[in-house]
């Protein structure tokens, strides 16, 4: 979890993000997650390359990582200056989204397909021989 400083006045409050000062990457790409149910499910994938900063500037969700060695944690992302940094390689569920819900998300890299793996067994095995080949040396 990552909390950002806020600035503010009787005005208002602001909340400033800058690449490799707040989050440990630049950011390539920005989308947000909006209209999505309290019963949907986002994500379900993990990517090869990408790392992500996930903030819930409206509304409250829940975000599910494993990391595919058993080991899982879930993070409610309910204030707008907080948010969770992940990693490459951490499958990653959004869920249990509000009403008002809007999850910005910022990327390290531009959308590419090929770099999503989507299905929980086939990330498993890419940890495990991950896993095998560091050990190796």
């Amino acid at each position: 979890m990552l909390e950002f400083e806020q600035k503010g006045d009787e005005r208002g409050h602001l909340v400033i993000v800058e690449s490799r000062k707040d989050i440990p990457f630049d950011i390539k790409r920005i989308f947000y997650i909006y209209g999505s149910a309290s019963d949907t499910v986002r994500g379900q994938h993990a990517n090869k390359k990408s790392e992500f900063l996930l903030i819930n500037v409206a509304g409250t969700s829940k975000v599910k990582v494993r990391d595919g060695k058993g080991n899982e944690a879930v993070f409610c992302l309910n204030r707008p200056h907080t948010g969770i940094y992940l990693p490459r390689l951490v499958w990653k569920e959004m869920y249990d989204f509000s009403s008002d819900s809007v999850l910005l998300c910022a990327s390290s890299e531009y959308y590419d397909p090929n770099e999503y793996i989507r299905e929980y067994d086939e990330f498993v095995n890419i940890i495990r021989n991950l896993e095998e080949y560091v050990n190796r040396g």
